[in-house]
């Protein structure tokens, strides 16, 4: 019989976003204020070892999906060994990576040869001057640098991240959309969640509007595409344009939601938006057995929220995007 990982209103955990660290050589708006410092400190980081434990732990239970996130993961050491241990895991069927690609060109080879499968890149602008305001960086020319290289490596499903912020960046959506379609890639859109308080200083941009004139912009129809996220795709008739959107705010996806969150330092985050946790650190660090993390595994189920409140209490949320693992 499949082992199967439930929380208590019966919704399958079957995607398991892993952070490796929460630090990032950005620092995006709606992400990491300016100047913040109050990093985790390395030795409260899981090693490898513990990181590769609990990550067969979920997939012993039925996690089939694993995305390696941050902060920026490409900037954990070495992060393409524990890709290589991870990929190895009986069982898990899809190994990802959600980027700012800032350092892809450095790693893309070596990460499709760990095992990693597909690649997600954080791209808010094609503008140098606005990414450059957006992310405190003028990074542009190295981000697309790291989208050819992941291209050249052979990564087929590449997709694009666009977080929309109103007054920012809504008026380049269509140009976001032909530079995706000359690439070959998959573009995402994405409403900004209010988290911390630099997320909660962008004004909210509703996706619904843009969602139906891209539709009848580019003859898109609904279609599906790998992957265990939230995002809803059209896809142009031909099959060579695909656009998701995600929109937690204006249509939240949480009767379906499938996913957990384990930061860098061993906390497993129940849901974005709601201050669920469980510490895994101390458990494997004081010794406990197998059957010890499978009874915390259980109980840390129990604990995951029925929806999150990003509409009705977007002040809940304190701490920032990078501590939550992506």
């Amino acid at each position: 019989m499949e082992a199967t990982l439930k929380d208590r209103f019966g919704r399958k955990i079957e995607y398991l976003r892993l952070s490796v660290t929460d630090r990032c050589d950005l620092r995006c708006s709606y992400c990491l204020p300016k100047g913040h410092k109050s990093f985790k400190e390395p030795e409260s980081w899981l090693n490898f070892d513990e990181t590769a434990r609990l990550a067969r732990l979920f997939v012993n239970n039925g996690v089939k999906r694993i995305r390696l996130t941050g902060g920026e993961p490409l900037m954990r050491r070495n992060l393409e060994d524990l890709a290589a241990r991870l990929s190895e895991l009986s069982g898990l069927e899809d190994l990802s990576l959600s980027t700012n690609a800032t350092l892809l060109d450095q790693h893309a080879e070596k990460l499709k040869t760990s095992g990693v499968n597909r690649i997600n890149i954080s791209l808010d602008s094609l503008d140098s001057a606005r990414i450059r305001e957006l992310t405190g960086r003028d990074v542009l020319g190295k981000i697309i640098s790291g989208i050819d290289a992941a291209r050249a490596a052979g990564f087929d499903m590449i997709k694009i991240n666009m977080v929309v912020l109103a007054g920012v960046n809504e008026h380049e959506i269509e140009k976001m959309a032909d530079f995706c379609i000359n690439r070959e890639l998959v573009l995402r859109l994405i409403e900004r969640m209010p988290m911390g308080e630099t997320g909660r200083r962008q004004g909210f941009f509703d996706l619904q509007p843009v969602r139906q004139s891209l539709a009848e912009k580019f003859g898109l129809v609904p279609a599906v595409l790998p992957g265990g996220g939230p995002a809803h795709y059209l896809q142009s008739l031909d099959g060579k344009f695909s656009i998701g959107f995600i929109t937690p705010i204006s249509q939240h996806f949480c009767e379906s939601c499938n996913r957990v969150r384990l930061g860098v330092d061993g906390t497993l985050y129940l849901c974005l938006g709601q201050e669920d946790k469980f510490e895994f650190r101390s458990l494997l660090r004081s010794g406990a057995n197998e059957d010890a993390l499978q009874h915390a595994l259980a109980t840390a189920m129990e604990l995951k929220p029925e929806r999150h409140e990003f509409r009705e209490s977007p002040e809940k949320i304190i701490r920032f995007m990078s501590a939550t693992g992506g």
